[in-house]
């Protein structure tokens, strides 16, 4: 889609008292660095909620505005309006401007702000990787049946192409990361490629070990994951930075990268890696030892789940305990609680993005919030609605905690089972309940439907602030920008 980065420049000066209010401007790889004469003039949630803005950072007095790669277009359109400019910086720079007194709430921002800014600029890729499977979905057995599940095509849509969207989710997550954090987007790639290495992947489908500089460690398969990358890219940064300060400028080029990666590798396969699983594990052990306690500690653990679970799967933590209930089910041929929570935490997703399609006017937002909504419904994929919606408004995040939990509350007290467990993750998700009988198909499909509803009405009243619809409403059809 056509980019406006003179609408973009606009907006920006538009929040910050005008191009008078500005001292100077700068520009680094990916963001347009603003400082002020007068700070309190700054509105810094209408900018973060303008199109083409990936987020906004405080370092110090100045403002950081995240535009990614087409900030230098941006930041030409702001001098054209009468800002004084200082040229292109670079990001090692940051460190002697006043930093921040690092409260919670500042170290909570500013890992929100690298989540999202991380995530935010993936959704392209998954809304065309989601998609494919909704189109498998539409025209294979599940509806109108003119694909036969065993079909090529089936496969090349529903498997292929969704597969090759999020099996390789590290390598594009590490280049994302990269960018946001100012470090070299490639040994982001190259960060991420070394988590699902064929030879990993081997060895971890073997249960064999792998031995990095000389020291065998466990393998673990890594595809599809996030919070491993996560945690590896702002130790890249921090490394490559070092590198960059104390390799010479003549040698700069090979053996930055190559020191860099030296250092990097070991720490995340021995270290960072490891510890996301290890969370993921930890969780999965708190939900299981709460749910033994039976009647209202079930119903606690309903309630976090259907709240809480989508945060699970943004942060790749959720695969251990998707096991450990797999384990049950299959023993017991039952799920009183796990899956049935997560279901209503998923229709809790449909309803914010039906909730944001109602509430947004700019019709190229809206039409975005509508494909979030079919991809959901019939695709079965909640993380267009997650990244385009609940991580870039994050108020809507209210809508899925609360819908979550109250509609898995609910299947808690009605007594609901799921007895077939992944039968379905879009609107034939009933399908799975059926073997408990009618009641137990209706008191499902009446869970579900109280997390999408209360989701829907609690995002269409408080998911966004005046200042953000506001913002959208401002922007013309088509100038979504997309990083």
């Amino acid at each position: 889609m056509a980019v406006d980065y003179q609408k973009i420049a606009e907006g920006v000066l538009a929040n910050v008292g005008g191009k008078d209010n500005v001292a100077s401007a700068t520009h680094c790889m990916t963001r347009l660095r603003l400082t002020f004469k007068d700070k309190s003039k700054v509105n810094s949630d209408a900018i973060k909620g303008l199109t083409g803005v990936l987020g906004i950072n405080w370092a110090g007095e100045q403002l950081q505005v995240i535009i990614g790669q087409a900030v230098p277009k941006v930041y030409d359109a702001v001098l054209a309006m009468g800002v004084a400019g200082g040229g292109s910086i670079d990001e090692n720079l940051d460190e002697n401007l006043t930093k921040e007194k690092l409260t919670p709430k500042v170290v909570g921002n500013k890992i929100l702000d690298y989540l999202s800014g991380s995530m935010v600029q993936m959704i392209p890729l998954i809304m065309a990787s989601g998609l494919f499977r909704t189109l498998a979905v539409v025209m294979g057995p599940q509806m109108f049946n003119l694909w036969a599940a065993d079909s090529g095509i089936y496969t090349f849509f529903y498997t292929t192409l969704y597969e090759a969207g999020f099996y390789f989710l590290p390598i594009y997550l590490g280049y994302c990361a990269a960018k946001k954090v100012g470090a070299n987007p490639l040994l982001g790639l190259l960060s991420g490629g070394i988590l699902i290495a064929p030879s990993i992947i081997t060895a971890a489908t073997a249960g064999t070990t792998i031995n990095v500089y000389g020291l065998d460690i466990a393998a673990a398969n890594y595809s599809q994951s996030v919070l491993p990358i996560i945690l590896t890219i702002p130790v890249l940064a921090v490394v490559e930075k070092f590198m960059k300060k104390h390799v010479p400028e003549v040698l700069s080029t090979l053996f930055t990268p190559f020191f860099t990666m030296i250092v990097v590798v070991p720490i995340e396969l021995i270290v960072l890696a490891p510890i996301g699983n290890l969370i993921g594990q930890g969780i999965a052990a708190i939900i299981f030892g709460l749910a033994d306690l039976g009647g209202i500690g079930v119903l606690i653990v309903m309630a976090v789940l259907g709240a809480f679970w989508q945060l699970f799967v943004i942060a790749g933590m959720h695969m251990p305990v998707i096991l450990l209930a797999q384990v049950t089910l299959l023993q017991t041929g039952v799920d009183p609680f796990l899956f049935v929570a997560t279901n209503c935490a998923m229709t809790a997703v449909w309803g914010c993005a039906i909730g944001a399609f109602l509430r947004i006017r700019n019709k190229e937002e809206k039409g975005m919030a509508a494909g979030y909504v079919i991809s959901a419904l019939l695709g079965g994929v909640t993380e267009p609605a997650l990244f385009g919606i609940l991580m870039r408004f994050r108020r809507t995040m209210l809508g899925m905690f609360i819908g979550g939990a109250v509609g898995a509350v609910v299947s808690g007290i009605l007594g609901v089972h799921l007895y077939v467990g992944a039968m379905a993750t879009n609107f034939l998700v009933f399908l799975g309940y059926l073997q408990g009988g009618t009641f137990n198909t209706v008191a499902a499909v009446i869970g579900l439907t109280i997390s999408c509803v209360v989701a829907a009405v609690v995002v269409y009243m408080t998911g966004f602030t005046k200042e953000e619809l506001d913002a959208l409403d401002k922007e013309k059809p088509g100038q979504m920008t997309v990083e």
